[in-house]
């Protein structure tokens, strides 16, 4: 049930006031002055204000001020026997729902308190939607113990505070856009839109439209203006990816809002002002890249002011186990898994990989695990065939009988199975041998 607090000096008022809101089902509490105001503000947590504007310790236009402070999510309605616009604006700008008349407007009061108790509401959904926001893209959302990425993610929160450009280097999957998201909410712009361009994915002609937008008219197909997207990020953050993909005549207008804050839309005559914090990312090696022409050694040096180099997961294999355990959480969740038990031998087989799709690739390979787990026992069996085999290969290559028939035998059964994919059938056609037969060896070897 909504609580509406009513301030109001004149005993009468507030009670043919209190009656009216009880009457549309609305909880009710009362205060005669500022400073009783503030305290049942405290107390009884109301969804709106209903307030007299001249009260016996202060005025309540000024009081919207202090309860803004004190509760941002309530809503405040002044009601004042002698309207006067300088009085109303001044209420807006305090941050104010409405301003009205009594008398006048006694037949707006119930429909204007239904619409402000929906704000209201809307208030706290969109604090808790915030908080849960922030907190699935902080700094403490990056899973990790290993010294690297510790020190990674330390340049990253230093440089959160400020507006440079950040340069994020590093392989593909190693969580760069997971970094620029927690970059934009440790700033101060973390509540303004953070847009993310993978640079790779247009071609030159659309990267530009997608980018800087343009007029209506400007090429075939244009049929009405279009914002692009430093327009969307417009005190925001824009998160540049695959930056070394970008064409080199666009880097020569990234580099001048990087120096400028402005830039020309396709089919239009004067520029257009952004105020964007840029991150960037790249898998490439950018020096490289100006050695071979392809990349603008001026628009480098602008955006490399502060760099940051993520780790592959090779160089932190004590954080496979951490990530692994958060994946499989997430996805017992997504898919209505229930596991109850992830073997040993399956986080071992996990730390012997290269990943050379780093946590993208680990990510992956839990969720195919989860998709054809049975019984919720998490084992070797329920990881792909490619990584079951390399597992198995590295222990018989390194066991003292690795050169036993047996183990020939299993190694070469492992990658016909994974030549056929699984097939056991087409796998026990290709050895010439009966499926029953196959059925046994791969029971015996456990592969």
């Amino acid at each position: 049930m909504s609580k509406i607090l009513i301030v109001d000096d004149e005993v009468q008022i507030r009670t043919l006031l209190a009656r009216m809101m009880e009457l549309e089902g609305y909880e009710v509490c009362q205060a005669g002055d500022c400073r009783t105001a503030m305290k049942q503000l405290e107390l009884q947590n109301p969804d709106v204000a209903l307030c007299d504007v001249f009260l016996p310790d202060g005025n309540g236009v000024d009081l919207v001020l202090s309860v803004k402070k004190a509760a941002p999510n309530v809503e405040v309605i002044l009601l004042t026997a002698h309207g006067n616009i300088p009085d109303g604006v001044q209420a807006i700008k305090n941050g104010a729902f409405d301003y009205i008349t009594k008398g006048d407007d006694n037949n707006k009061i119930i429909p204007l308190i239904s619409r402000a108790v929906d704000k209201a509401r809307m208030n706290v959904r969109l604090e808790k939607l915030e908080k849960k926001v922030g907190q699935a893209y902080s700094f403490d959302s990056i899973l990790g113990e290993s010294k690297v990425l510790k020190n990674a993610v330390q340049l990253a929160q230093k440089v959160s505070g400020t507006d440079v450009p950040v340069l994020l280097t590093g392989e593909t999957g190693t969580g760069k856009e997971v970094f620029a998201q927690a970059i934009h909410h440790g700033s101060k712009r973390a509540r303004q839109n953070f847009v993310a361009v993978n640079c790779s994915s247009f071609s030159k002609e659309l990267l530009e439209s997608e980018m800087f937008g343009h007029k209506a008219g400007s090429f075939t197909g244009a049929l009405k203006d279009k914002k692009g997207l430093f327009e969307e990020a417009n005190n925001g953050t824009i998160f540049l990816d695959e930056i070394g993909e970008m064409a080199f005549e666009l880097q020569a207008k990234l580099l001048r809002i990087l120096e400028t804050g402005e830039y020309i839309k396709i089919g239009d005559t004067k520029p257009t002002r952004v105020n964007v914090r840029i991150i960037a990312a790249t898998n490439r090696n950018l020096s490289e890249e100006i050695a071979a022409g392809r990349f603008r050694e001026d628009l480098f040096y602008r955006l490399s002011v502060f760099q940051v180099h993520l780790p592959p997961l090779r160089e932190r294999t004590g954080d496979i186990r951490l990530l692994a355990k958060a994946f499989i959480a997430d996805f017992s969740t997504q898919l209505s898994r229930t596991i109850t038990e992830t073997t040993p031998e399956f986080f071992a087989t996990l730390e012997q990989q290269l990943w050379k799709g780093n946590i993208r690739e680990l990510r992956n390979v839990i969720e195919r695990s989860l998709i054809v787990c049975e019984g919720g026992r998490l084992d070797i069996a329920d990881l792909p065939l490619e990584i079951q085999n390399s597992h198995y290969e590295q222990s018989d290559e390194s066991a003292p009988g690795s050169f036993e028939l047996s183990a020939m035998e299993r190694r070469h059964i492992a990658r016909v199975l994974e030549y056929t994919k699984g097939n056991k059938t087409e796998a026990a056609r290709l050895l010439k041998i009966g499926l029953t037969t196959l059925y046994r060896k791969i029971e015996e070897y456990k592969i």
